[in-house]
Formats: structure tokens, C-alpha cells, sequence
């Protein structure tokens, strides 16, 4: 009977501290958010002002240029001060017009296509020169690491010095490729000012700006991979070929698979290499989306500020549509991204 009375009140006290402990608000559980913020306050605290930052100078652009896209904002009609005159902005709300009118339109549609045989042209050439590169410099031979410095050089220069200097060595009368040419009793080729060669000329710029970013980062990824398994197959009698595609590929599977995606994302809209080589020429023929917005909003008179910010929206949703589903992609294939 002492045993019970003994077991009774140490639950009397149990259930009265738990009523104490809800009456206090610690009876519930918390949810993630508090519980994190309550762990790792600190970091949030550091993280804060990065966050505040960030949402201010890309934040308050992308609501800007998304509002923009709906209304019909030219250089006509947006609020500007001439002298000490200040006139208000007059533009209007047309909704999803300009997204209708870009669609539908062939100018977007054909710049698109272009854009599309640029980057993967550009991504296929710079991982196939990467990888070839990295599986080079990942051997032993001798003077490797001056090998090493040197093709990473190209990434060390900035992207305008390099963009100029394949520029002069375009030149059509000047240039030292059409002075190679000349001394073997080739013609001048018009690098720049023929639709065909200047499509051929910005691909191979802008592979030679991104392969030394692809050998590096693949270059890291096959040191990871662990030397006894290329001894063990090669003692089992695998050859060159089996040894690549069943130890190296899949080795670098989670390396390959994020330098593709930024890659994608770089050449996609890389302003600099078509801008600076060719201002989207000859005609309009190495125009992408990303200068051809450009050139809504700083070129064309009067300046379109909600075509510029339709197409800068268009290509948002693009960039957002193929993570996603390379996302979902890398999913099913088990790879965990």
C-alpha cells in the first residue's frame, strides 16, 4: 500500500510539472524556424545583413522589372526632370500584353533559337576541352605544373582585356589570323562581318573564356576519385575505354553535373563575349536575349523599358524551368542535388 501511495504522488508531481511547463509555454513543441533560430541565432545574426543586401539591390530590381513588363513603360511616358521641370510617369497597366506580343512575335522566338544553339554549343565544346585537359594534367609528365598555369591563364584575364584581344586578332585586314592566312595564300576570312564565321567566332571566344573553369573544377573531381580502382580494373584487363566510362564518368558525376548547370547558366546570358565582339551583329545574327534586352532599353529610340523587362522575365522563367527539371532529372537518376 506504501508502494501505491509512493507511485501516485510522484505522478501527481509529474503532471503537475507539465501543467506547470504549459502554463509557462514550454509544454508544446517548437517548430523548425524557432527551434533553429533559437540554436543557431548567432549565424543567423552574421547572415542578416548579407540577406538584407541582397534583397535590396536584386530584390527590389525584380519586382521593379517585373511591374514594368506589365504596363506599357517607354521613354516617353516614364517620369522624368528635364532642367527643373518634373514631369510624372503616364504609363499603363496592359497586363500580360507584352508577354502575348514577345511570344508570339518571331524576333523573340528566332533570338531564342540562337540562343539556344549558342549555349549548348559552348557548354558540349568547353566540357569535352575540359575534361580532355583535366584527364592531361592528371597524369604525371613533366612540366605539368607550367602546363597548369598556362591554361588557366585565360580565366586570370579579365573578360573584356580577352574579349578586345580576339577582337583585334579578328580583324579583317589587320588581324594576325587573316595575316596567318595571307602567308599560306588563303583569303581574308570576315571573321566578324559574315553571319556564319562571326557565330563560329563568338563560339570559339567564349570556349576559350570558360574551358580553364571546367578543367579545374574536373580536374579536382578525378584527384578525388581513388587511384586503387583504376589499378584494380586494369589488373581485371579493362582497357583505356572501359576504364573512363566506368570509373572516371561516373567519378565525376556530381562534379560534372554542377559545372554543366552554371555553365549553362554563364553561357546563357553572357552579355560581355557577344556585346563587346559583335553588338549582336552582323545584322542581328549573334543576338541573344540577354543583349537584345539590352538593346530595348539603351539602343532603340525610343528606349522600350517594358519589352526590355519582358524579355528580362522570359529569360528568368527559362533559367528557372531548366534548374528545375535538370534538378528533377539528376533526382531520378539518384543523384542528390
Amino acid at each position: 500500500m506504501a508502494v501505491d501511495t509512493s507511485s501516485q504522488s510522484v505522478a501527481k508531481a509529474a503532471g503537475d510539472d507539465v501543467a506547470r511547463g504549459r502554463s509557462r509555454g514550454t509544454g508544446h513543441r517548437r517548430g523548425p524556424v524557432k527551434r533553429s533560430l533559437s540554436t543557431h541565432w548567432y549565424a543567423w545574426a552574421m547572415v542578416a545583413p548579407v540577406v538584407v543586401v541582397i534583397g535590396v539591390i536584386i530584390g527590389y530590381p525584380l519586382v521593379r522589372g517585373i511591374w514594368l513588363s506589365l504596363t506599357d513603360a517607354d521613354e516617353r511616358n516614364v517620369e522624368r526632370s528635364i532642367g527643373v521641370n518634373h514631369i510624372p510617369a503616364s504609363y499603363e497597366f496592359v497586363g500580360l500584353e507584352n508577354y502575348a506580343d514577345a511570344l508570339t512575335g518571331s524576333q523573340f522566338l528566332g533570338t531564342l533559337g540562337w540562343t539556344l544553339v549558342w549555349t549548348v554549343s559552348c557548354v558540349s565544346v568547353t566540357f569535352a576541352l575540359g575534361l580532355a585537359l583535366a584527364n592531361m594534367l592528371n597524369r604525371k609528365m613533366a612540366g605539368r605544373s607550367v602546363y597548369r598555369m598556362l591554361l588557366i591563364l585565360p580565366w586570370a584575364v579579365p573578360g573584356f582585356v580577352s574579349v578586345f584581344a580576339w577582337r583585334f586578332l579578328y580583324d579583317e585586314r589587320r588581324g594576325i589570323l587573316n595575316q596567318l592566312l595571307a602567308g599560306g595564300g588563303i583569303d581574308a576570312v570576315p571573321w566578324l562581318n559574315d553571319p556564319t564565321w562571326a557565330k563560329f567566332s563568338v563560339i570559339a571566344v567564349n570556349v576559350w573564356l570558360g574551358v580553364p573553369f571546367m578543367m579545374v573544377a574536373l580536374l579536382g573531381g578525378l584527384q578525388s576519385i581513388p587511384t586503387e580502382m583504376y589499378e584494380a580494373a586494369e589488373m581485371d584487363g579493362a582497357n583505356a575505354w572501359q576504364r573512363f566510362r566506368h570509373i572516371t564518368l561516373p567519378g565525376l558525376r556530381s562534379v560534372s553535373t554542377t559545372v554543366i548547370l552554371l555553365s549553362t547558366i554563364w553561357t546563357f546570358n553572357m552579355f560581355p563575349v557577344i556585346f563587346l565582339l559583335t553588338r549582336g551583329g552582323p545584322g542581328e545574327a549573334t543576338q541573344i536575349l540577354v543583349t537584345q534586352a539590352y538593346k530595348f532599353s539603351f539602343e532603340i529610340s525610343p528606349r522600350d523599358y517594358a519589352q526590355s523587362s519582358t524579355w528580362g522575365v522570359l529569360i528568368l522563367i527559362l533559367l528557372m524551368v531548366f534548374a528545375a527539371v535538370y534538378r528533377r532529372v539528376l533526382r531520378k537518376q539518384g543523384e542528390v542535388w
